[in-house]
Formats: C-alpha cells, structure tokens, sequence
C-alpha cells in the first residue's frame, strides 16, 4: 500500500485550498493508500522561519515528506505564485527531498490570470527536489469551491479535471506511465 502526504501551504485556518487537499486526500484514501494532511500553517513559527530542522514538529514534517510514496501540494495563489508559506517548508527539505515520489500539483485562485503560477513557480521546485514523476497539476477557480457548512461543494467544470488528476495520481503511485492514464497505450 502506497503512502500519501498532503502538504496544505495556506496560512489560513477557513482555506478553500486547505479543504481541496483534504477531498483529495479522501479520494486517495479511498483507492486504499495510506494518506495524511500536512497543514504547514500549523508548523511552530519561529523553528519553520528559523530553518531550525531540529526542532521536533519540524524534523516530524521533514520526515513524514521522506517517508511518503506520493505528495500532494495544496497552495493558494499569492502574486502569481504559490504560497510563501509552502515555499518556506519546501526550503527546509533536503535537495533530493522528493526523489522517487509521485507528485500532484494543486492551486487555487480568485482568476484564470494565474493558471501559469504552478508551471512556472512551482514545477521546477518540484523537479529540483528530485520527483519521480510531477502528474498533470490542476488550477482550481476559488469560485469553483463552495463550503456549505462543514462540506465542500466542487463545481462541475473543476470537478471532472480533478477527478482526473487523482486518477493520474494515483496510477503514478502504481508505477503506470502516465500515457496508459490518458488512456494512450505506451
């Protein structure tokens, strides 16, 4: 049984961002691998600022990231670019941090002027830190989530793509080349 980290990179405790990662982490669950939610925002401070892999929530962080098969990435969009949050933990991690793992990208934002943040900002952090294997990322329109009350609505123009993201994800963990996924023989 694989297992999934969902790293959560958004300071806010009402995040639409923060419920996308927790869905997928659900939907991952589901297809029966191990999942946890790393909410960074809930990292001490001053050792997350400090860089102070020492300290015990952080080396915890840092090893739960090294223990995992697969990472899902969770940011809102700041400036045309994830969050200085998520990039502040990804500093922290070793250089090959996320070698051998499957990796999804995932974004939220208020307009489709960002949609290029994840290509551009954070991709090639991911393929520095060593991924195996980056799937398809996915931009979700923060008017595409909906929170009716303790429950996440999802629109149905995000609903399908993310639906097929975690698929790709998930096959990505099983080791399928990704053109089997989108129903490509290899």
């Amino acid at each position: 049984m694989s297992s999934v980290l969902v790293i959560s990179g958004s300071p806010s405790r009402t995040s639409k961002t923060e419920r996308i990662g927790e869905h997928v982490a659900q939907r991952v669950a589901a297809s029966g691998c191990g999942v946890e939610h790393l909410r960074v925002r809930t990292l001490p401070a001053d050792a997350l600022l400090g860089a102070d892999t020492r300290a015990p929530a952080i080396a915890d962080a840092i090893g739960r990231v090294a223990e995992a098969d697969g990472i899902v990435l969770a940011t809102p969009t700041y400036k045309a670019a994830y969050s200085g949050l998520l990039k502040t933990f990804l500093d922290l991690l070793p250089q090959f941090g996320f070698a051998g793992k499957a990796v999804l990208p995932l974004a939220t934002g208020g307009s489709i002027a960002h949609v290029l943040a994840i290509d551009y900002a954070l991709r090639p952090v991911i393929h520095s830190l060593g991924a195996r294997h980056a799937v398809q990322s996915l931009f979700v329109l923060d008017k595409h989530l909906t929170l009716v009350g303790d429950q996440l609505s999802i629109h149905p123009d995000t609903a399908a793509p993310l639906t097929d993201v975690i698929e790709q994800f998930t096959k990505a963990l099983e080791g399928i080349p990704h053109s089997t996924v989108l129903g490509r023989s290899a």
